[in-house]
């Protein structure tokens, strides 16, 4: 028996709209037949999961503290994606743009100044930019696999900060914990509304993001070449495109906002180099970027149902005290459906039986 996935002619372009929304559909219903087999209530589960986390205003301010980094790296994401290189190294550029970005108030906390914010978020975007360059000097230069290279490059920056917070950069007056010092007021991003929650400027600056990408993507000549280089490469060479230059754009694109988003998550929620400062923030942002079908204003939405799983995991875990690593189960979930409606969509499935070779019994 053989199964063979033949190119559909035509798509449909309804269900290629409703993909995403079967696709949660399905890891609604497959959650709940977890959670089932989980001894726990499929009702109750889904509802700690995905509306106990917004019945409250506080909640809401979380939701978009956890939303932030999300959408910031899969907006880059996007750009990435739709050239057809394959930055799966998001979470390292994270971790490098907080590391960047942290330079002045870990080393020179008496430097108290208003434009200490700003350079910060820049150091965090360059920060972010120059280690997404790195995959991609090796592709341009040694034709090197982006996906190998950039995955391996996210361990390098997960022990390069361990190493850095607990031995130079470590609080003198931390009592020996693995931390840096507090950040100082100058260097906090501020909330957008101090009474009601922790919500900061850096959902503000995923906003932002989203929407000059857009319009890049969809209004600019730049992304009329990012889509024609990603669909065929030749074509782009002959209308006189580089793929090379792409590939440096695209990294240093997605790089500087997973930078970006690192430095806006310790300046704005956290305050402080730790050992570890993201959940994989990298990773499921990659769920989020196919999930909004590439589009930054889909990637918005995408990455608010994302950051509810995470809110929902830590709901279940207090309610109906299951394990943090639901939430994960959730995402892959959902990235398995999105993957398999979309390939369904553009695929059939045939059955076959495997043919012999010539000359056997």
């Amino acid at each position: 028996m053989r199964i063979e996935l033949i190119k559909r002619p035509q798509h449909s372009a309804l269900f290629s709209a409703l993909s995403p929304f079967i696709a949660f559909a399905l890891t609604l219903a497959a959650g709940g037949i977890l959670f089932a087999i989980l001894g726990k209530s499929p009702l109750a589960a889904l509802y700690s999961y995905f509306i106990e986390p917004l019945t409250e205003i506080w909640s809401l301010h979380e939701l978009a503290v956890k939303a932030t980094p999300l959408i910031l790296i899969a907006v880059g994401l996007s750009v990435c994606f739709q050239s057809n290189n394959w930055n799966i190294g998001a979470e390292g550029q994270f971790i490098v743009g907080a590391i960047t970005g942290s330079i002045m108030p870990v080393l020179l906390p008496d430097f108290q100044f208003w434009f200490v914010l700003p350079l910060i978020l820049i150091f965090g975007f360059a920060g972010g930019a120059a280690y997404g360059s790195v995959p991609a000097f090796l592709k341009v230069r040694f034709n090197t696999n982006e996906i190998l290279s950039s995955l391996m490059l996210v361990y390098v920056a997960q022990l390069f900060l361990d190493w850095l917070v607990r031995g130079p950069w470590r609080n003198p007056e931390g009592f020996n914990f693995p931390e840096t010092r507090q950040f100082h007021s100058f260097a906090i991003l501020p909330e957008i509304l101090p009474a009601s929650g922790r919500a900061h400027w850096g959902f503000v600056f995923a906003l932002l993001a989203a929407l000059v990408l857009w319009f890049l993507l969809s209004r600019t000549m730049k992304g009329f070449e990012v889509k024609l280089i990603g669909q065929s490469p030749r074509a782009g060479a002959f209308a006189g495109f580089s793929d090379k230059r792409m590939i440096y754009f695209a990294f240093l694109v997605s790089g500087g906002l997973a930078g970006l988003a690192g430095i806006s998550e310790v300046s704005g929620a956290i305050g402080q180099l730790r050992p570890v400062i993201s959940p994989g923030y990298g990773f499921t942002a990659i769920i989020v970027a196919f999930l909004g079908r590439l589009n930054p204003l889909g990637i918005v939405a995408a990455g608010l149902v994302l950051a509810l799983s995470y809110l929902g995991g830590e709901a279940a875990q207090i309610s109906l005290g299951v394990s943090d690593k639901t939430a994960r189960v959730f995402q892959g979930l959902l990235l398995f459906f999105v993957l398999a409606c979309d390939t369904l969509i553009h695929y059939r499935i045939r059955l076959g039986t495997a043919q012999k070779p010539e000359g056997t019994a």
